[in-house]
């Protein structure tokens, strides 16, 4: 684990974006909230955030780091799920992981709520879109 003692805590932010390719039966169900487990959109934000606050224990090495906000929405491009997370805190350490666990397990469970009405579920381009704070300052994703 890298040693951030010395570091002056900072407001830090970070966004995550993952893109989850859903059939059409699939999107329609999603969007009605008609799936046998329920409502997969609250159940993906709540899983989201959850995962967020567990990040040190599930990435090793990583600091556990007091969470300020998580934010997990989501956004439709025709049958493609946007999932995005935003995470914020007040650390001596980046946020980035924490925004990326929560859309990763964000969209894990919108695939997890979809496979019985489409095997063919796709989880694609899972990335840290945006950060600020820190030595490095801000840092957006080239498209």
């Amino acid at each position: 684990m890298v040693d951030v003692s010395a570091k002056k805590a900072t407001a830090r932010v970070a966004r995550a974006q993952a893109r989850v390719r859903l059939s059409a039966a699939a999107a329609k169900a999603v969007r009605a909230a008609h799936l046998k487990k329920g409502d997969a959109l609250a159940t993906a934000q709540v899983a989201g955030i959850l995962a967020a606050k567990q990040t040190a224990a599930l990435i090793p090495l990583t600091h556990p780091i007091p969470l300020s906000s998580v934010d997990v929405r989501f956004a439709w491009e025709r049958n493609v799920l946007v999932v995005e997370a935003q995470a914020r805190t007040n650390a001596q350490t980046g946020v980035e992981m924490e925004a990326l666990v929560a859309v990763a397990i964000a969209a894990l469970t919108i695939y997890d709520m979809t496979k019985s009405l489409d095997r063919g579920v796709r989880i694609e381009t899972l990335a840290l879109v945006e950060k600020s704070g820190g030595k490095s300052g801000h840092w957006t994703a080239v498209e």
